[in-house]
Formats: C-alpha cells, sequence, structure tokens
C-alpha cells in the first residue's frame, strides 16, 4: 500500500480530475476551432500557390499533434485514476516501491519511482539513435 494519506490521496485526485477537465477542454476548443478554420476556408477558397497549401498542410498537421498529446495524457489520467481505484496509484510498477507524494504533485500520472524513470531512460535513450 502506497505512503500517501488519504488527504493526500484526495488532493492528487482533485489535481488528476482538473487537469483531464482542462485537457478536454481544450481538445474540444481546438475540433471546435478547426471545424470553423475549414469553414472560413471553404468560403475564401480563393486559388493559393505551393507555399500557401504547404503552410496550411503543416498548420493541420501541428493542430493534429497537439490533439494527439492532448489525448495522450487524457488516456495517462485516465490510467492514473484507474489505479486509484484498483488501490495501486502511488506506487512504483518496476520496484513496487512507493513513488513519493512530491514527485505525483509534480507529475501525477507518474508510474515509476525517480530511480526506477531514471534508470529506464538512461536504458532507452539510445534507441532510435544510429550508432557507428
Amino acid at each position: 500500500m502506497p505512503a500517501l494519506t488519504p488527504s493526500q490521496l484526495d488532493q492528487l485526485v482533485k489535481k488528476l480530475n482538473e487537469d483531464y477537465q482542462a485537457l478536454l477542454r481544450e481538445v474540444r476548443e481546438e475540433l471546435e476551432n478547426s471545424g470553423n478554420q475549414h469553414r472560413i476556408d471553404l468560403l475564401n477558397s480563393e486559388p493559393g500557390d505551393s507555399g500557401d497549401e504547404s503552410l496550411a498542410n503543416a498548420l493541420a498537421d501541428f493542430n493534429l499533434t497537439i490533439l494527439d498529446r492532448h489525448i495522450d495524457a487524457m488516456r495517462d489520467i485516465e490510467a492514473a485514476l484507474q489505479r486509484v481505484r484498483a488501490g495501486e496509484y502511488g506506487v512504483c510498477i518496476d520496484c513496487g516501491e512507493d513513488v513519493g507524494f512530491p514527485r505525483l504533485m509534480a507529475y501525477p500520472t507518474a508510474k515509476r519511482c525517480i530511480v526506477c524513470q531514471e534508470q529506464r531512460e538512461k536504458r532507452y535513450a539510445q534507441e532510435g539513435r544510429p550508432t557507428l
């Protein structure tokens, strides 16, 4: 069982829920704005050059990337809330030790204690990099 007090757990759950709601609002706004932008583009459909088209494509890709990050963050929050319900929140998934309240306050969706997270980052830091 994690070393979180009921007060600390309540504080973290509240933070998770607030973060989730903020992300949900941002996703909704982005989706609504992209719909409005699409309508504006249709109304102003003047022939443009390839630079305009490239810029529009880059902006669309950027907006999708932001949405993907928000949705991934929402999934992380949902997983953290599931761990709360299962009584596993605040326990490192690698070593089983407590994650620690200060770390959870800074990063409420943390699944690993700081030691295991640092080891993981060192271990996987070289992935995707070419070696000579």
